[in-house]
């Protein structure tokens, strides 16, 4: 199952190894990385392949979201179906 994760906070270092290092304790594979900063913020996309996970997609989310609390941004996964069919509209 490939999914979209999407990362969204101020420009810090450690985001990348951060979130990163989550994916890979989860068993979950980094297709693609597309990241922006401007201004200060820092947006990143990432295409993973979350079909071989440690994890239900649930509680995949849950532990993205937790990782988001503790550095103080927002890390949101989406199937990638979702993430297509909102971007048609």
């Amino acid at each position: 199952m490939n999914a979209i994760v999407t990362v969204i906070g101020r420009d810090r270092v450690g985001i990348i190894a951060a979130v990163c290092g989550k994916l890979a304790e989860l068993n979950v594979n980094i297709l693609d990385i597309t990241q922006t900063i401007l201004k200060g913020n820092f947006t990143m996309v990432m295409s993973v392949d979350a079909g071989k996970a440690n994890v239900e997609f649930d509680q995949l989310a849950t532990a993205l979201e937790k990782l988001g609390e503790q550095m103080s941004l927002s890390i949101r996964i989406q199937r990638e179906e979702i993430f297509d069919a909102m971007h048609r509209i």
